[in-house]
């Protein structure tokens, strides 16, 4: 072994001792500054005359070299030279490594307090877990939903809504995205970053999580075919969010969690006792891509019910104020509002009746269902006269409208994770007929086993794969789009970023747009996007679009404010149950003119609920649908219109 020099061996006693902080190096620059000063006072010491002992000679030079203003005191050559070499070293040591050792703590605090790492001392204040392309629309819903976050706040007894957002890393760039989110611009202010990540307990508690009202956990993206999974990551959050509340022995909160897989749900109630919600990231956005294949021109109306766009929203109110009101009573006293349906308790959950039965009774316990443009259209208004009763039959008495069985193609152009959930979706509509053609440069094999894993052996429809790249457009015309009734281009998950994958999925629509010119006919398009920003590049184009981001956050946001919400989206976009349709005014007996009211009540004849027009023709906005217009207005129905109703379909072979 070779032995250590005595040189070596004090650099790294030094070393070790400036690597522990700000404070330990002031200890290090303060023994050098008595060392300096013990050397100095002991070669000036002898001189005569000049100090008594060394004492005052160590003093001397410890004042050199602290201040150089005693330089021009010293008298001759020798007391002269050490006191510029004591000046000197003061220079270098005391004001120059003080000033540098200071400055650079300060800079590291500062940053420390810009990464937020200081836990928040808050209460039933709002918490967002991971910074991702859903968080800023989803902080945007938040701020924007006035009056059921007045409900909330008032629920919770907080003065003012606080929200927490846990980041990876906080810092400039969320805040510069936030201010530039349409929606919230200077309220970022009420946007507190705090950085780590939700699987860490120090970062759960540097956002206090189990004092806060409501927590939301977003699904994050990983890298496709990783064994960490955004679902992995909330269960953890979650775990550590049950182990902190038992070793502070405190209750949990209540949490909102995206899944992507519906199926881990069983594995989310072992992992949270508390009470909680789960959203279905890919079988919502699955759920919705299948209504819009079954009724062409849905996106346009939940664009606008479920993607925070300007319009009509859905809204729970609870029954305690109405109770003993009929829903018909309750219609005839809400002018600005649609009652879609009642919530009724049923054990733990709630039954969903949706296009009720104009007689049904509100209890107290009761959840009313309406849809409005704002909160406030939900109340009662009484400066305007009683609306005219329109009476629904009882269940019962209504003959559901059978579906055509006939055969539908469906072509879906690109590979994500969502689209075993949707293959499973369109299956579960056997009476359909579907046929699923599935076009992607993912080899076939590992797509049939994606699908098998999700939907099991026996699959419901036909589903096919083809391995080619559409955006080569020699491929693409051997797939005979125009074939197709209905054609899906996906979002894809390999991509680094959303902007990636929406490039691609913009590219490849605008090949088929030239492509089906040639044809004489046109399937349907829908085109699901990842970044919301994107949608107005393509603004005036036919296809239907779906900004599943937009959705999901408006979803997780409503949710944590209304928990009821989600078994009423749950009813309304799967198979079964009421749903949202378009329906010929030929199919009814309606006036040449007809006012919105006079719709409702013909419409109610048939146990259905009259929500809108969607026009043949759009007007200069690009808009088609009108949703909940004026009861007196008349509606001037032209050829190509279309009613949009909420209606129960008898399914065949459902």
């Amino acid at each position: 072994m070779l032995p250590f020099r005595i040189v070596d061996r004090i650099k790294f006693i030094v070393e070790r001792q400036l690597v522990k902080g700000a404070g330990f190096q002031l200890l290090v620059v303060a023994a050098f500054i008595a060392a300096i000063s013990l050397v100095g006072g002991i070669l000036v010491a002898p001189l005569d005359g000049e100090f008594d002992h060394v004492g005052n000679a160590i003093w001397w030079a410890f004042l050199r070299l602290t201040d150089p203003g005693y330089l021009g005191d010293d008298v001759g050559a020798w007391q002269r030279f050490v006191s510029t070499l004591l000046t000197i070293s003061g220079y270098v040591v005391f004001m120059g490594t003080l000033v540098a050792i200071l400055t650079r703590w300060l800079i590291a605090r500062m940053s420390e307090l810009e990464r937020g790492l200081t836990p928040v001392t808050l209460k039933n204040h709002i918490v967002v877990l991971g910074w991702t392309s859903q968080t800023p629309p989803l902080l945007s819903e938040l701020l924007g939903s006035t009056g059921r976050m007045r409900r909330f706040l008032e629920k919770h007894d907080a003065s003012r809504l606080n929200l927490v957002v846990l980041c990876e890393e906080a810092g400039a760039g969320q805040l510069h995205e936030l201010r530039t989110e349409p929606g919230i611009g200077s309220r970022a202010r009420q946007v507190i970053l705090r950085s780590g990540l939700p699987i860490q307990p120090d970062a759960l508690h540097r956002v206090a999580c189990l004092d806060a009202a409501a927590v939301i956990v977003p699904s994050s993206a990983h890298e496709a075919g990783s064994l960490f999974t955004a679902d992995v990551e909330t269960v953890k959050a979650l775990l550590s969010i049950a182990a902190q509340a038992r070793h502070y022995d405190t209750g949990l909160p209540f949490v909102v969690a995206e899944l992507q897989d519906i199926r881990k749900l069983p594995v989310v109630e072992r992992a949270y006792p508390g009470p909680f919600e789960v959203v279905a990231g890919d079988a919502t956005i699955s759920r919705l891509m299948v209504q819009n294949i079954l009724h062409p021109g849905l996106s346009e109306v939940y664009n606008e019910l479920l993607a925070g766009e300007d319009g009509n929203e859905l809204y729970i109110r609870s029954g305690d104020s109405v109770a003993g009101l009929t829903l018909e009573e309750l219609a005839t006293r809400r002018p600005d509002a649609i009652v879609l349906g009642i919530l009724k308790p049923l054990g733990t959950g709630w039954q969903v009746t949706l296009a009720a039965p104009s007689e049904t009774m509100i209890g107290v316990e009761d959840r009313v269902v309406m849809m409005a443009r704002s909160y406030s259209g939900t109340e009662p208004d009484n400066r305007q006269e009683l609306l005219q009763p329109v009476t629904r039959p009882a269940l019962s008495n209504r003959r559901a409208r059978g579906v055509s069985a006939q055969r539908h193609r469906v072509l879906v152009m690109g590979w994500s994770r969502r689209v075993p959930s949707l293959v499973a979706e369109l299956a579960s509509y056997p009476g359909r007929g579907f046929e699923v053609d599935v076009v992607s440069v993912v080899s076939s094999a590992e797509r049939e086993q994606a699908i098998q894993r999700y939907c099991g052996p026996e699959l419901a429809i036909t589903c096919r794969h083809l391995e080619a790249d559409y955006m080569v457009e020699e491929e693409l015309r051997r797939m005979a789009p125009s074939q197709y009734d209905s054609i899906v281009l996906v979002s894809s998950d390999r991509f680094t970023s959303g902007e990636e994958a929406d490039a691609r999925a913009m590219v490849g629509y605008l090949q088929l747009e030239d492509l089906l010119q040639e044809s004489q006919k046109r399937p349907q398009l829908i085109m699901e996007l990842s970044d919301p920003d994107n949608r107005q590049l393509l603004y005036g184009h036919q296809s239907e679009m779906m900004i599943s981001s937009m959705i999901l956050s408006h979803v997780l946001a409503q949710v944590a404010l209304r928990r009821e919400l989600r078994v009423v989206l749950d009813e309304l976009f799967t198979v079964g149950g009421a749903e949202i349709q378009f329906r010929a005014p030929e199919d009814y007996p309606l006036p040449a003119s007809a006012s919105f009211q006079v719709l409702e009540k013909t419409l109610a004849v048939e146990g259905e609920v009259a929500l809108g027009v969607y026009r043949a023709r759009a007007d200069e906005k690009g808009h088609r649908l009108q949703l909940n217009p004026s009861r007196a207005e008349y509606l001037e129905l032209k050829p190509g219109d279309q009613l949009v109703v909420l209606a129960i379909t008898a399914d065949e072979g459902v």
